[in-house]
């Protein structure tokens, strides 16, 4: 028997799906995995799966490019003739799925891990991409046996444009957490806040800094911390405006780096200020190492937080509200372990990746 995920990067691969690629082993399958170059295949390997390069054209419509990437795609299935086929992210859904179908696949699952730039943005060149891609995904959609979501906002606003029948549709609580790699650590002395992520406007970059700033008149000794890479993609702020906030003394800034645990261990609160997400995965490592949760009240992101109880929601592009809740948790500094613990009660119950995982591969037919 044989599976193939399709990946938009390998990375993604063996740190979101890696526990899923063994368990998918575990039940007697050959895995495949397919990635638009070669960075980290060992790491991908070493999880027992093999290893397809794919070239994926990321950022944007290239119709010819698009095609090579399914065409490929299609090679790849009738050369290995797989049992099941599991896309995720836009442009391996759209075109693993089509694929998959022309193949003759029996299970062809895709997944919805988030809206993204195209539904997320009001510029004019997003408006226009989300007229294509809405085209592409009812077609792709179409063709798919069953289709994953992450969070309740996103299923029903595919639903409510037509591009998905809701009887196709399942839900799962994100990518899960291993709880074994992800566990409570102890807080540091000073009070310390922490956002992980690409420093994108989407992610709410801009709140955070604000709010940082803000803070920092008030409490010069509330430290910030960011970590991740400024990509230089639409949507991406400049390094120049970010060294700004960095050369002030406002957030400490580590670049990017794939042991991110220790991270978690430096902060007493985290930070994820995002206008939409799939489930954030970076929110469920916090929970999992016993961190209160700072995030907005939008898709993705509001179903980790019951307001109060493990942290706060926030509306989305208010720096102001997101500063209050920061001031909160340094003049109520006994909150953040009393708030910390509920964030790994619910991580346990809810997010483990154990329990997210027998849903996969419930869904996806293995």
């Amino acid at each position: 028997m044989k599976f193939v995920l399709v990946s938009p990067k390998n990375r993604t691969a063996y740190n979101f799906r890696g526990d899923l690629i063994k368990l998918i082993i575990s039940k007697g399958y050959e895995v495949i995995i397919t990635g638009p170059n070669r960075d980290n295949v060992e790491k991908i390997e070493a999880l027992g799966a093999r290893f397809v390069e794919i070239p994926m054209n990321k950022n944007g419509v290239n119709p010819l490019k698009d095609l090579e990437y399914q065409k490929a795609l299609k090679a790849l299935f009738d050369r290995e003739k797989p049992d099941a086929v599991l896309s995720y992210t836009s442009k391996p859904v759209i075109y693993g799925s089509i694929a998959a179908k022309k193949s003759g696949v029996k299970s062809v699952t895709a997944m919805i891990t988030g809206l993204g730039y195209a539904f997320t943005s009001q510029t004019k060149k997003a408006k226009v991409i989300r007229k294509i891609m809405s085209v592409l995904y009812k077609k792709a959609l179409r063709l798919a046996d069953t289709v994953i979501f992450q969070n309740p906002d996103d299923m029903e606003q595919f639903v409510s444009l037509g591009l998905v029948k809701k009887e196709k549709c399942r839900l799962v609580a994100g990518s899960g957490v291993n709880t074994q790699r992800f566990h409570p650590l102890p807080y540091p002395e000073k009070t310390t806040f922490f956002m992980l992520s690409r420093v994108m406007n989407s992610k709410g970059i801009r709140e955070y800094l604000e709010a940082a700033k803000t803070v920092k008149e008030k409490y010069p000794d509330a430290r910030f911390m960011l970590l991740g890479a400024c990509e230089g993609i639409q949507d991406s702020i400049g390094p120049e405006e970010l060294k700004k906030y960095i050369d002030s003394g406002i957030i400490e800034h580590f670049g990017e780096t794939e042991n991110v645990p220790p991270y978690y261990g430096m902060c007493s609160v985290y930070v994820l200020p995002s206008y939409r997400e799939g489930t954030p995965r970076t929110i469920l490592e916090a929970m999992a190492t016993a961190r209160p949760i700072i995030t907005t009240d939008a898709p993705g992101c509001r179903e980790t937080v019951i307001d109060g109880v493990n942290g706060f929601l926030v509306p989305v592009k208010d720096a102001k509200a997101l500063s209050e809740k920061m001031i909160r948790f340094i003049e109520h500094p006994e909150i953040i372990a009393e708030m910390g613990e509920k964030s790994l009660e619910y991580c346990n119950e809810k997010f483990e990746v154990g329990k997210v995982n027998s849903d996969m591969i419930k869904f996806c037919n293995i």
